[in-house]
């Protein structure tokens, strides 16, 4: 019996490359040296490990003269912030698309000698709504901002799709964030409207490539909403039109009543892929531990759907040096083995 296992998206970013604008020679060895570190773990998907993104939230955006400072500002529970641009004028464009990292990624997989799908994360498009300001913008309305974010976000992942990504994974770690914010849930539903709005532009069978990860937000060993509890999200997040649902695990307290959650809301043809593996920790996960959670979930989750991911992603934002590329890759390891151990135990209780 298989399960699919694969990563999330970002991986921590060796100092190098974080020191000073990197030239191209290392920008491709830096790359070429995650996929193959990648796929020495025994990973069947790989995935450039957002090397060359600022951050996952803002790899689209450029500081040009349609953004300032003094957006809305994310509190971490360590006390950090993180902060996002504000919109002052339209239109809304973007000034990156995840492709040109997709390509850069394929050619260093062609040099490798490695021949294995690999997949992109995007950001979700109810992320990137919090950059038009609550005043308004004078001659733009928030509609027609609205419009033009979906026309942009619609282009990021059929670029991908059109050059071949294996998935295309939407990063929506707002999503848990917006319950904070908003304990009505009225911000999460705008939030999932405005997703599945972009998802209803694409045929059943593209959002079969097509996924949604959500986590209660790593950044530097913290989180900026764990403390909202994942019962108030995911009866809700099974409403997104995708194919693949990615979601935090390890780290959630209550494990039984998320799978019991899972099994009450998921689509009877979508993938689920629990995060065995917590990233906010040195702590190296065994084998046997993760065999154990995955042999669990399959008394929720039909061992055809059910598959294996790590919490979130290593190191969302560059510069968040908090996990170690070595630590990071152990976890996948671990991730991979555990995986298998779990398919072989399965197998024998069938047999």
């Amino acid at each position: 019996m298989s399960i699919k296992t694969e990563p999330i998206g970002s991986l921590p970013r060796p100092l190098s490359l974080l020191k000073s604008k990197p030239d191209l020679d290392l920008q491709e060895e830096v790359v070429r040296e995650t996929l193959r570190e990648l796929d020495q773990t025994g990973s069947p998907i790989l995935t450039d490990g957002e090397q060359l993104k600022p951050s996952f939230l803002t790899y689209p955006l450029s500081l040009d003269d349609n953004l300032a400072s003094g957006g809305v500002v994310i509190f971490f529970k360590d006390g950090h912030t993180r902060d996002l641009p504000k919109l002052v004028r339209g239109p809304f464009r973007y000034a990156h698309y995840a492709v040109e990292y997709y390509t850069f990624a394929s050619r260093c997989l062609r040099k490798e000698g490695i021949f294995k799908p690999l997949k992109q994360a995007v950001i979700a498009p109810s992320a990137l709504s919090l950059l038009y300001p609550e005043e308004g913008i004078a001659d733009y309305s928030r509609e027609q901002f609205l419009e033009d974010l979906l026309n942009e976000a619609e282009k990021d992942i059929r670029f991908l799709l059109s050059a071949g990504a294996y998935k295309v994974s939407l990063d929506f770690t707002e999503a848990r964030l917006s319950l904070k914010l908003d304990s009505s849930g009225r911000l999460l539903k705008r939030f999932l409207d405005l997703n599945n709005r972009l998802l209803d532009r694409f045929s059943e069978t593209e959002r079969e490539k097509l996924g949604v990860h959500t986590c209660p937000g790593g950044d530097w060993d913290s989180t900026h909403s764990d403390d909202v509890p994942y019962n108030q999200l995911l009866p809700h997040l099974f409403e997104l039109k995708v194919g693949n649902f990615y979601l935090s695990f390890k780290s959630e307290s209550n494990k039984k009543e998320v799978l019991s959650l899972i099994q009450q809301y998921r689509p009877p043809t979508a993938n689920v892929f629990l995060g065995v593996t917590d990233v906010l920790t040195s702590q190296i996960e065994t084998p046997e531990e993760i065999c154990n959670l995955l042999l669990e979930a399959a008394n929720y989750i039909p061992v055809s759907y059910l598959g294996s991911t790590d919490d979130c992603g290593f190191s969302p934002f560059a510069d968040d040096t908090s996990t170690s590329r070595h630590v990071a890759f152990q976890k996948i390891r671990a991730r991979i083995l555990g995986t298998r151990l779990a398919e072989a135990k399965l197998t024998q209780r069938h047999i």
